[in-house]
């Protein structure tokens, strides 16, 4: 018997490179799929942005992939997900975020119901992790702490373990997690899982971190079979590649979120034409 299938690629976005992390994960979970992504690194960070612009840049970022006949979108920016989930509800194609993958994962994992949540500025005012949590567990006790500084440290590639700099840095945003005594910590920004090593040490091995990434590449290989749009074929996928601003650095940075050598062309897509067309 013939299995449906649908060569159609898998859009992938954000605001700049750190949803690579989801793609890092599609690629090991369904190797045989297509994957464009775009990273709109010339209007990079989303995360100090009004909710008015992040809502127009998601329109014009899911308008780009959709002109790639993607068959799935993902936003794989956390603030996106959490700031203008709308923009994905009314899409032609099935649409996910990194929010209610992420979220439910915490709630699978964590023992004592302690959870910490860390994102951008624009992700913890909107609250949204904890919305998600609350309705489904009352009982849970969130604590969430802003971490504007992680993307610019995370895209300079200050990463090592042994980063004075960047593990000033997160002692310093971790430490009223460490109070509170979570036992489980949502990674709410997908470049956020490069600093896991770091995260880690400071946390400590009992606390569980969540990798945003990692739970809506697993929720969306469900979502393909569930509506039949799995790629059987053979091959292995193709990656293409598109940012917004000069593409010159994105080989180097790409390969660190990505962990492998990028050898794929990288296309830039101009702003006013994305603009233009809102």
């Amino acid at each position: 018997m013939m299995l449906p299938m649908d060569t159609r690629p898998i859009g992938v976005f954000d605001s700049g490179l750190g949803g690579l992390t989801v793609v890092r994960q599609l690629l090991q979970l369904l190797p045989g799929e297509d994957i464009v992504y775009f990273g709109d690194t010339g209007r990079v960070p989303y995360g100090t942005r009004s909710a008015e612009t992040i809502e127009k840049y998601a329109r014009q970022d899911c308008r780009l992939l959709l002109g790639h006949d993607v068959k799935l979108i993902i936003a794989a920016c956390g603030t996106v997900s959490s700031v203008a989930p709308q923009v994905l509800s009314h899409l032609a194609v099935p649409a996910m975020g990194v929010v209610e993958p992420a979220a439910q994962a915490a709630m699978d994992a964590t023992r004592s119901g302690r959870i910490g949540i860390l994102g951008t500025a624009a992700t913890i005012r909107s609250a949204s992790f904890q919305r998600y949590m609350l309705e489904a567990r009352p009982d849970l006790r969130i604590f969430s702490q802003a971490c504007p500084l992680f993307v610019p440290l995370v895209e300079a590639g200050w990463i090592q373990r042994d980063n004075d700099a960047t593990i000033a840095v997160a002692r310093r945003y971790l430490q009223p997690l460490i109070q509170q005594q979570v036992d489980t910590v949502i990674l709410g920004c997908t470049h956020f899982p490069l600093l896991s090593p770091i995260l880690s040490d400071i946390l400590g091995e009992n606390v569980v971190l969540i990798d945003s990434g990692a739970a809506c590449a697993s929720r969306c290989a469900r979502e393909l079979e569930r509506y039949g749009l799995l790629n059987h074929s053979k091959k292995m996928g193709e990656c293409r590649f598109y940012v917004s601003d000069c593409p010159d650095d994105f080989t180097h940075v790409a390969q660190m979120f990505l962990g492998r050598e990028v050898k794929e062309d990288i296309h830039q897509v101009d702003l006013e034409f994305l603009a233009s067309r809102d």
